[in-house]
């Protein structure tokens, strides 16, 4: 597929997504979105790929926002549609992933472009960025599960004052409060990310995606993680990276694993 938006990079089992409108400082438009759909869902079903990582474009900004002139005259209902079909299409996508997906906060992830960092497994940010969901200042409410991840991952007190104040935390304090997981300068963002990434590349990828998806079950209050967790540890019994992982371990020597 050729994207607007967009430009992809494979190596060495890595897929990295940048998002490319450096004039728009990277916001999410219908296209970008529709793009990134397009992007990580071809590489959660490319073999080559093990890990994505996804950034943005020069040094300003990962996103630094919706697009608001697609959707500044919308009424009630294609508000609704805009948020469900956007939290569909990528946001909810993008979290359930088999495939890990790792945040390159590269600048600004603000509104839309730090609830897609939020959708990411994990985070890392530039020391330069800054991150915040700046909706009430609109009059509007974060839609693309920003009301729902932010809690979660920062506590529901710092997540309700980030929201109400729609001011913006710089990258340290984004780590301190577990919103992401390292801060390094920003010429080692992309080269740090590549370094975890291969360390998870090569570990067991069948067992990684039954991971995600029973941490992933803990956040659904209709389900129960701790059975999610109990079905996903025991279908890992009947896989060959089972088999090579323990084999590997009693022989002394490193894994092997067939889908590594």
């Amino acid at each position: 597929m050729i994207y607007n938006n967009l430009h992809l990079k494979q190596n060495n089992g890595i897929t990295i997504i940048t998002i490319d409108r450096p004039k728009k400082l990277n916001a999410l438009n219908k296209e970008t979105i529709h793009e990134l759909h397009e992007a990580f869902d071809a590489a959660n079903t490319d073999d080559e790929t093990k890990v994505i990582i996804i950034t943005g474009s020069g040094e300003k900004a990962f996103v630094a926002g919706a697009d608001i002139s697609e959707f500044a005259d919308f009424e009630v209902g294609e508000g609704k549609d805009l948020a469900a079909k956007g939290q569909a299409d990528l946001f909810d996508f993008v979290a359930d992933l088999s495939t890990p997906v790792i945040a390159a906060v590269n600048g600004f992830a603000l509104g839309g472009g730090l609830e897609l960092a939020m959708a990411c497994h994990f985070r890392l940010a530039s020391d330069n960025a800054k991150l915040g969901l700046p909706e009430v200042s609109l009059g509007l409410i974060p839609g693309y599960g920003g009301t729902q991840r932010l809690p979660q991952l920062v506590g529901k007190g710092r997540a309700m004052e980030m929201i109400m104040t729609a001011g913006m935390i710089d990258a340290k304090t984004a780590c301190d409060y577990g919103l992401v997981n390292h801060v390094v300068e920003q010429e080692a963002l992309l080269p740090t990310c590549e370094k975890i990434a291969m360390k998870i590349a090569g570990n067991s990828l069948v067992a990684i995606s039954a991971a995600i998806k029973a941490v992933n079950s803990s956040f659904d209050n209709e389900v129960n993680g701790f059975d999610v967790e109990i079905q996903e540890f025991g279908n890992c019994f009947g896989t060959d990276d089972f088999k090579e992982g323990t084999t590997a371990f009693l022989a002394k020597r490193k894994a092997d694993f067939p889908g590594s």
